[in-house]
């Protein structure tokens, strides 16, 4: 939908959770001292890194952290606070409790997916700024939720596509956008990441998650929304990724961030045409997701030529790959998370004057028939400060990765992920945002969600 009609059309009726006693915030800053209060919620892997990330800017305290596994706790204090001589902060083991923390202004969301859309929604009507981690729903319905609640409630709501936040990938936009690259009539995202088996393990108590280790472990909380199943470390830290109740395959892990990317270059929203092929191939393992998987999206182009439309081309490898262009050449190398000796993750843009290379740190335009080195640019940003800032000045707009952005490029892949297992092409009505004549299709944009932790009808 369009983005006033889409926000209209959600904002008719709502109503409050009735998990909590949620009440509608003042959205003014009141700050102590212009200091925001942060919680992080999820301190494993990269939630330590929104830690230290929030740890480096001015007037921000990391005051709380909130994790299921409690046996996380100590290493975190000690590493990220007392060995750093900062004050150690508020432990909460369920993030409702720290939702009622008055003291906290703001929270990262770091949890599995499956969480991420439902803590975000019960944060934003607790009254509290939230920056949610990628991908920012588990589901098409959630993600829609999400931008329901951020309009409603008036607060900063960032998605986690970090690179929206970095001045090249804005020169990236706007070289596109401005024409210099000519019809940019397809983009082509590119998750090739390394990726080993993870065997298969049974149900059960094991090494190094022993019944000792459980003990600290608030699985029914770990699990929240998700089935009811028994423990097993493969459906645990990190493998959940793996698993549909729990995560949505590297297109929806890695694969986010160049989605992201694909679709803001490519200037596009709702595809009007779907179809992912692939699988899980190789491994005999615990695995669901596919480790090979390409996914292709057609999208109404209305001031292009010829047939008027736009593609978008997506495709995620596990294992074995090559060069793309010259990303991941050894002539063009550069050794960081997105690109290594095992990895290539990136862009490519075509159009009718030249065609373009993007990676985590930087872009080039090559012209021509000739391809001739064109115009390029370098250079990061900080997502962390875009988030605070947007909170110190009261003003959503700030945002560079505003929440509903982070939607449509969740939705791309959802739809992906239908496609893929559903084994057939979806047709999108652009209007009504639904796949046309596929009621089993429609049924896979939300999904059933474990009591006490559901997703209600309305925010």
């Amino acid at each position: 939908m369009k983005r006033r009609e889409f926000i209209e059309k959600s904002l008719k009726s709502t109503v409050a959770l009735g998990a909590m006693p949620f009440i509608l915030p003042d959205t003014r800053w009141k700050g102590a001292n212009n200091r925001v209060n942060v919680a992080v919620v999820g301190i494993r892997g990269m939630g330590q890194s929104h830690i230290r990330a929030y740890q480096q800017l001015k007037d921000v305290e990391v005051s709380a952290i909130c994790d299921v596994d409690e046996n996380l706790f100590s290493d975190c204090v000690k590493k990220n606070y007392t060995d750093k001589g900062l004050r150690a902060p508020t432990t909460f083991k369920d993030m409702r409790k720290l939702f009622a923390d008055k003291s906290i202004d703001a929270v990262s969301i770091v949890t599995p997916n499956h969480w991420h859309a439902l803590a975000g929604i019960w944060a934003i009507q607790a009254g509290k700024h939230a920056s949610i981690e990628k991908p920012s729903c588990h589901t098409i319905r959630e993600g829609q939720m999400l931008v329901e609640a951020a309009a409603k409630y008036g607060l900063v709501v960032q998605d986690g596509a970090e690179q929206r936040s970095d001045p090249s990938a804005q020169s990236m936009y706007r070289f596109l956008k401005d024409g210099k690259l000519g019809e940019v009539y397809m983009a082509k995202g590119l998750c090739y990441k390394w990726r080993d088996t993870i065997n298969k393990t049974p149900d059960g108590y094991m090494e190094p998650y022993t019944q000792q280790y459980m003990s600290k472990v608030d699985y029914d909380l770990w699990l929240g929304p998700a089935p009811l199943r028994p423990f097993n470390s493969n459906r645990f830290h990190y493998n959940w990724h793996w698993h549909w109740d729990y995560g949505n395959g590297d297109m929806g892990n890695q694969g986010v961030h160049e989605m992201d990317i694909a679709r803001w270059g490519l200037d596009v929203k709702i595809p009007t045409k779907v179809s992912a092929m692939g699988g899980h191939v190789m491994f005999d393992d615990d695995q669901q997701t596919p480790n090979v998987l390409m996914a292709l999206f057609e999208f109404n182009n209305p001031a292009g030529q010829g047939e008027k439309k736009k593609i978008l081309q997506f495709e995620v490898r596990h294992w074995m790959t090559n060069p793309e262009e010259s990303l991941g050449s050894r002539s063009n190398f550069t050794d960081t998370y997105m690109t290594s000796t095992s990895n290539i993750v990136g862009n490519i843009f075509y159009g009718s004057k030249g065609y373009m290379l993007k990676e985590l740190s930087g872009w080039q335009a090559y012209m021509g028939k000739e391809r001739v080195p064109g115009e390029s640019d370098k250079g990061g940003g900080d997502h962390y400060q875009n988030f605070i800032d947007a909170i110190r000045a009261g003003d959503p707009k700030l945002l560079t990765g505003p929440i509903e952005e982070g939607f449509y490029s969740c939705l791309l892949i959802h739809l992906a992920n239908i496609s893929y297992r559903l084994g057939r092409t979806l047709h999108i009505d652009t209007d009504k945002l639904q796949v046309i004549n596929d009621a089993e299709a429609n049924r896979m944009f939300s999904k059933e969600y474990r009591k006490p932790y559901a997703l209600p009808d309305k925010v």
